[in-house]
């Protein structure tokens, strides 16, 4: 209740705040605009304004988990704004002035706007919402035969429609808003007719046998793949995600093909499919970096993965992405086997700078945590420590990727782990970068002399034990 009351106080003072600016007569030349709130929570001390991928500002939070900006000039356009690790787009028109409150331990749901400006994003808001929710119910929809699965699809689809109609009556929208109003409200719609071929359930992959009607897929034809505007649009990006996926796999291989191999062929495949689909330069590129970021940091086959960009070269004239998909792959070369670990600030319980080198005196496994999954740290921890018992002669060092030494102290303090190194590292960022870090439960196995064994395992491979003999 008290943060109810909080939160209706903070609201009406904002509002109070911005509708000074409301009724004001702009002059033709001016695209001054305000972007202020509160972060409840934060995971970040900064929020980041940005367009598409490039950051416009940072802005500092204040004490209070406040921030205002004032843009002198600000061009009328889509936006998003981060409290990394999440985001969430606003949309400006001329001259408005919104304030947004969000709460970081629930970012998505906790998002309300307001000032001038704040009808649009509150929709595109809510429709963003109506849509996960509607994914949550998705695996279920998949299993229905075609009539079932046809009237559920259309009938959840002709909701979001009539909201949509009923709020761009009553807002009065621009023409370059219902760009992205419409690709909000049509993409998650495609990529549920998209999925109906392939679908994932407990971990299986499941092609659908069913005989769709031949103008099942005619909605195809009313998407503009080359709109500049929707290149970095996240449903517009994830319905094509879903398409190359989809016409990717629809090629057979042979039976023996090797799962490196498979994802390889399908990636290569997927780069042609954009290549031949985009005429767009700058949308090609933004598809075919999209592709290679994802497979290079889902799949590190040292040798596939030379093959891979050397088609990514011949088909990308996106320069300014070549040196940041190189630093990637030149990356993961540097972790191939019988190297040396590459050196990372870490520290020690003490919080003093140590080398990994330090604790290399047999063969060992690095795991890492956040405090933020306390599930996975826990999980880990149990897998390791079982481990320990059948490897004795494994030593095992568990690395919290977290810049906090207290938090970090506080929660290791709620368990006992014996037998496992503890560290910490000092620079993520630096860490992520030269170990090639993309997910929390990617593990390493050196030898006793320091060199890597195998740096892309996972701990919860059911075959991970097999690494260790």
């Amino acid at each position: 209740m008290r943060d109810l009351k909080f939160i209706k106080l903070f609201l009406l003072a904002a509002c109070l705040v911005s509708l000074l600016s409301c009724n004001k007569q702009f002059k033709d030349d001016n695209y001054t605009a305000y972007f202020g709130g509160e972060v409840t929570n934060p995971t970040n001390p900064y929020v980041l304004f940005c367009r598409g991928s490039e950051v416009i500002d940072t802005i500092r939070l204040k004490k209070d988990n406040t921030f205002f900006i004032k843009f002198d000039s600000l061009t009328p356009g889509l936006y998003n704004f981060k409290n990394e690790p999440e985001f969430q787009y606003v949309y400006f028109d001329k001259n408005d002035s919104i304030m947004v409150r969000i709460n970081a331990d629930d970012f998505d749901e906790s998002i309300v706007f307001c000032g001038r400006g704040e009808e649009k994003n509150n929709f595109l808001m809510e429709l963003y919402l109506k849509n996960e929710e509607d994914k949550k119910k998705i695996y279920d929809v998949f299993d229905y035969e075609y009539p079932k699965f046809k009237k559920n699809v259309d009938s959840t689809y002709a909701i979001k429609k009539a909201f949509y109609d009923t709020k761009k009556q009553e807002l009065e929208w621009s023409d370059d808003f219902d760009i992205y109003a419409q690709a909000c409200l049509n993409f998650n719609h495609y990529i549920k007719k998209k999925s109906i071929r392939l679908c994932t359930k407990h971990g299986q992959a499941l092609i659908l046998k069913r005989q769709l009607p031949v103008d099942f897929y005619d909605y195809r034809h009313d998407i503009d793949f080359n709109n500049l505007k929707l290149k970095e649009y996240s449903p517009f990006v994830k319905y094509l995600t879903y398409m190359l996926n989809n016409v990717a796999l629809s090629k057979d291989l042979p039976a023996n093909t090797s799962p490196a191999d498979m994802a390889l062929d399908m990636n290569i495949r997927k780069m042609n499919i954009a290549d031949t689909l985009f005429k767009n330069e700058k949308i090609k590129n933004t598809i075919l970096n999209n592709i290679a970021f994802t497979y290079l940091l889902e799949d590190q086959n040292i040798v596939n993965n030379k093959k891979f960009l050397d088609k990514y070269h011949v088909l990308s004239t996106d320069t300014s992405q070549h040196n940041e998909i190189l630093k990637i792959g030149n990356a993961i070369q540097q972790l191939k086997t019988g190297n040396k670990l590459p050196e990372v600030a870490l520290v020690d319980m003490k919080n003093e700078p140590v080398s990994i080198d330090t604790f290399i005196k047999s063969k060992t496994v690095l795991f890492f945590w956040t405090e933020s999954l306390e599930s996975h740290l826990a999980a880990a921890h149990k897998k390791i420590i079982e481990m320990q018992k059948s490897h004795p002669d494994y030593h095992f060092i568990g690395i919290c990727v977290d810049n906090n030494q207290k938090n970090w102290l506080k929660l290791l303090s709620n368990y006992k782990f014996d037998g496992v190194t503890e560290l910490r590292a000092a620079d993520f960022e630096d860490m992520k970068e030269k170990w090639v870090i993309n997910k929390i439960h990617r593990t390493m196995i050196l030898n006793a002399d320091g060199t890597i064994e195998n740096a892309f395992v996972n701990l919860f491979d059911v075959k991970f034990e097999d690494n260790l003999k």
